[in-house]
């Protein structure tokens, strides 16, 4: 039996053994309800009021025998309350605190709010990337599933500035609007931007028309679940070996090659430099695409295309090809 229905079922009881006082009186001592009533409830306490009227025997015998019930209705009550207390709030109280500090030491993370169907799949991504993550939800169901799954997670309203605050939106790398509406996407999306002009939104959309709302509201980009899955399911029908080989640079840390995208920062020995003959650099890395700063994207870019700060590549390789690379571009 639950804590909550230990303390149902001592209720019940106590109105019970009121009831039976009453009666009891009403039958033995032939007294009045309101007599019966204020006689059981200071016998009960065990307060040492004195009695109504005078005993007979049979009241006497009936007032031990309601005394002793009522001392164990009210140990058991104060157990259980205890058992409460101790158990339930002051856990949750230590755990939430405990959360509270390990969010607040975070730096560079990303804010899931939403652990749907659509949020479990982008948490999990994060997870095997290693990317810290911190996720906001409202439904205490969906809540204990992040929690079993170890994430860093927070109870309430995505759309509260508060509990963004408690998120650690002011250190945040990016946020990810993945609710069960649009309606409620575009809200926190409003809110994010409002309180961090430079941060990085992502936010599901769940109707080609709330997109153009959601780019509105902030956004840096949309994303359509239903959409995607429908261009997947036909490209799987058409092309399944190049889907496969996509997903496995993209989803695979342990894969031979891996899809990555590099951001070039100043100081980097790779910038204002141009892309070598075959797009291959240095570190065996082979660059398939350039993003200029001013948004341009270039596909199969030409050699002598010059590399500038804040270009963004996206480039394939090994893993310690992308190490080496990284180092460098990091530099």
């Amino acid at each position: 039996m639950s804590t909550r229905q230990r303390l149902l079922t001592i209720l019940y009881a106590v109105i019970i053994i009121i009831c039976i006082g009453v009666i009891g009186y009403v039958l033995i001592e032939g007294w009045s309800f309101l007599d019966a009533l204020y006689m059981t409830i200071i016998t009960l306490s065990t307060v040492g009021f004195q009695e109504v009227r005078e005993l007979s025997e049979g009241g006497m015998i009936f007032s031990m025998v309601l005394i002793l019930f009522g001392i164990a209705a009210l140990s058991y009550s104060l157990f259980t309350v205890g058992q409460y207390i101790l158990e339930g709030n002051l856990a949750t109280i230590w755990g939430r605190r405990r959360m509270k500090d390990k969010i607040a030491k975070l730096k560079n993370h990303v804010i899931l709010c939403g652990y749907g169907l659509v949020g479990r799949e982008v948490a999990k991504v994060f997870k095997d990337e290693g990317v810290p993550l911190v996720i906001i939800e409202q439904d205490p169901d969906a809540l204990a599933l992040a929690a079993e799954g170890e994430y860093l997670c927070i109870q309430g309203n995505a759309n509260s500035d508060e509990i963004l605050e408690e998120a650690g939106i002011r250190k945040a790398r990016a946020l990810v609007a993945a609710l069960g509406t649009d309606a409620e996407n575009v809200y926190v999306t409003l809110s994010a931007r409002q309180m961090r002009a430079d941060l990085f939104i992502v936010a599901r959309a769940s109707t080609t028309e709330s997109e153009p709302k959601l780019l509105q509201a902030g956004a840096n980009r949309t994303m359509s679940p239903y959409g995607i899955g429908g261009r997947r399911l036909a490209m799987l029908t058409l092309r399944p070996v190049v889907v496969d080989f996509v997903d496995t640079t993209l989803t695979s840390r342990r894969g031979e090659l891996i899809l990555e995208n590099i951001k070039i920062s100043p100081g980097s020995p790779v910038c204002g430099k141009e892309i070598k003959e075959g797009r291959q650099h240095s570190s065996g890395t082979t660059i398939l695409a350039v993003k200029k700063r001013d948004g341009r994207l270039f596909t199969n870019p030409p050699a002598d295309t010059l590399l500038e700060v804040d270009d963004e590549l996206i480039v394939i390789g090994t893993r310690e090809q992308l190490r080496s690379l990284e180092g460098a571009v990091e530099a």
